[in-house]
């Protein structure tokens, strides 16, 4: 029996990724997206009415937020000529304008280490606990924030690790739109957890509402109210954008070995 529980092991080989900052995903993932620089007014106009959440406009020029999109595709499957998305999975920036993508752009999005503040980099750089709190989600951000800290992923090597009381986090991670029947429960959370304390965004609707930002449902005062020290894109998110963004933010290299 443990002769045949070693083959399979060694059938599967590896079960965790070694290293998280370079990895070829699918040409399929969606990822940043790209505008060809030579778009039309024409084709702008067709895909800013195209976009079912607004995340793509046709004025003062033509631009895509990343924090508005529900990375659908339909605006590449309709010009596929002018609009592709790539898959860089590290999208993860510190300042919100940052995720808008404008005609020929075609680098990673930049993230502004110097802007980070200093005692973030000081005290957690060496671990990081965070509380997630789903605000109104629907479950998917949750899931790939689950699947970080499983066999393939493994932030848990880094240091990164959920917890279940506030009282003993750094900081918070959102996900959701913030529903009104969350806010006093997120804020309350927030207030409990012990400065200094960082919050992070993960996913379209915690960034900016997704599809829910008009509704009436939606309160969305704490984030407006507090200072966003990171935000994580995707529809949902996929756990490397969330890992590599909080190695970003914390300055840690993933380990160059096996552990």
């Amino acid at each position: 029996m443990f002769l045949k529980e070693l083959k399979i092991f060694k059938a599967h080989g590896s079960q965790y990724i070694r290293d998280l900052t370079n990895v070829d995903l699918h040409a399929l993932f969606r990822g940043r997206p790209e505008i060809s620089g030579g778009i039309t007014m024409e084709d702008a106009l067709e895909l800013e009415k195209l976009c079912p959440a607004g995340a793509i406009t046709s004025s003062p020029e033509m631009a895509l937020d990343m924090g508005k999109c529900l990375f659908c595709k339909e605006c590449q499957f309709a010009k596929p000529d002018v609009i592709k998305f790539t898959n860089d999975y590290k999208t993860a920036v510190t300042r919100r304008d940052d995720l808008i993508i404008r005609a020929g752009d075609t680098g990673r999005l930049p993230f502004r280490h110097a802007e980070v503040r200093r005692e973030v980099k000081r005290l957690f750089g060496r671990a990081l606990k965070l509380r997630q709190v789903s605000a109104g989600g629907d479950n998917s951000c949750e899931m790939e924030l689950n699947a970080a800290g499983n066999v393939n992923f493994d932030m848990g090597r880094f240091g990164i690790e959920f917890l279940a009381s506030p009282r003993h986090c750094d900081g918070i991670v959102v996900t959701g739109p913030v529903s009104q029947n969350m806010a006093e429960a997120l804020q309350i959370c927030y207030d409990a957890t012990p400065s200094p304390k960082i919050i992070i965004l993960a996913g379209t609707d915690a960034i900016s509402g997704g599809l829910f930002a008009d509704n009436e449902a939606i309160n969305r005062l704490f984030i407006n109210n507090n200072t966003i020290d990171l935000y994580v894109p995707g529809n949902p998110i996929h756990p490397l954008t969330f890992i590599n963004g909080i190695l970003n933010l914390i300055s840690k290299e993933p380990l160059k070995k096996d552990i």
